[in-house]
C-alpha cells in the first residue's frame, strides 16, 4: 500500500516565509497550499480538507484566533491539527491559542526542524488516535479532560499546576533536543514526586505542552506542592550548559517555575473550562 501523502495547508501573510514553508514540506514529501489571508483559508478547506494547519496568528483580515474558532466550530474541520506561527510570545496569547483547541504553538524566529518534528507528532496524534504527549508520553487532550470531569461529580480532590516559564528562549539559545530533555526531566521530577508521596488513584498530565497538572487529594496536596517545587527549584540551573550557570544577566529571563493549586471550595465550576480557567489564575 502506498504511504499517504499528508497535505498541509500554510496560512502566512508573509509571502517570503509563506513559500520557504512551501518548499520545505514539499522537499519532505507533503502536498502544501498556502494562502495569506484569513477568510482565504476557511474558503479553501471548502474545496480540500488539510490534513494540518500552520497558522499565523497576524493576518490581513481576520486573525488566527477567529480562523482557529471558525475551524473547531465546523465539523468538516474541528479535529484537524493546528500549529501557530507567530511572533506573539505573551503568555496570555499563548493561552488564548490554546483554549481555541490549538496543538502547538511556535514562535518566531523558529527553527524549520523543530517545526518539521512538530508538525510530525501533531499529524501522528491525529492519525493513530495517540492521546499521550509524544515528549513525555504523560496523557493530554480527552485523558486529561475525561480526569477533570470526574472532579466535578466529587469533593476529594485538589488539582495542582506545574508550569515551566521561558521555554521559548532557553529553545533559542540551545535548541529543541535541549528543550525537549527539559520537559522530560522536569516531567519525570513530578512523576517520582506523585509515585513517592503521592497516592495510588493520583493523576499527572498534560494541559500544555509546559503546563503539568496534577490530580490529587486534599491530605496530600500540600507535602506534594512542596516537594515538586523544591525538587525542580534545585534543578533548573542544571539544565544550562555549565559556562552559563553562574552568568547573572542574561539577555533571556532564565527557565523559571509558577505553580498553582485549586480546590473545591474555590469553586463551583460549571464544567472543565471552568476549572482550567481557574486554575491558571491562582497561578502565582
Amino acid at each position: 500500500m502506498a504511504e499517504k501523502i499528508y497535505n498541509i495547508l500554510i496560512v502566512e501573510d508573509d509571502v517570503d516565509v509563506a513559500e520557504m514553508l512551501e518548499a520545505y514540506f514539499r522537499v519532505q514529501g507533503y502536498d502544501v497550499s498556502t494562502v495569506n489571508w484569513g477568510e482565504d483559508a476557511i474558503k479553501a478547506c471548502r474545496n480540500k480538507r488539510p490534513d494540518l494547519f500552520i497558522l499565523d496568528i497576524r493576518l490581513p483580515d481576520i486573525d488566527g484566533y477567529e480562523v482557529a474558532r471558525r475551524l473547531r466550530s465546523n465539523r468538516r474541520t474541528e479535529y484537524i491539527p493546528i500549529i501557530f506561527l507567530t511572533e506573539k510570545r505573551a503568555q496570555s496569547d499563548r493561552l488564548q491559542g490554546l483554549e481555541l483547541g490549538a496543538d502547538d504553538y511556535i514562535t518566531k524566529p523558529f527553527d524549520i526542524q523543530e517545526l518539521r518534528l512538530r508538525v510530525r507528532n501533531a499529524l501522528r496524534r491525529s492519525t493513530q488516535g495517540a492521546i499521550n504527549n509524544p515528549v513525555t508520553g504523560f496523557p493530554e487532550g480527552v485523558l486529561v479532560d475525561e480526569r477533570l470531569t470526574d472532579c466535578l461529580g466529587s469533593s476529594d480532590w485538589a488539582l495542582l499546576l506545574v508550569s515551566l516559564k521561558n521555554l521559548d528562549g532557553f529553545r533559542e539559545d540551545y535548541g529543541f533536543v535541549a528543550s525537549d530533555d527539559v520537559i522530560r526531566a522536569v516531567s519525570l521530577m513530578v512523576h517520582n514526586a506523585v509515585r513517592n508521596i503521592g497516592n495510588a488513584s493520583d493523576f499527572v498530565g498534560h494541559l500544555s505542552a509546559t503546563d503539568f497538572v496534577v490530580v490529587t487529594r486534599l491530605d496530600t496536596i500540600s507535602n506534594l506542592k512542596e516537594r515538586i517545587q523544591t525538587r525542580l527549584e534545585q534543578s533548573l540551573d542544571y539544565f544550562y550548559p555549565l559556562r552559563d550557570r553562574e552568568i547573572s544577566q542574561e539577555p533571556r529571563a532564565r527557565l523559571a517555575l509558577q505553580m498553582s493549586n485549586l480546590l473545591p471550595p474555590q469553586g463551583p465550576f460549571e464544567d472543565i473550562d471552568n476549572l482550567k480557567t481557574a486554575l491558571f489564575k491562582q497561578r502565582c
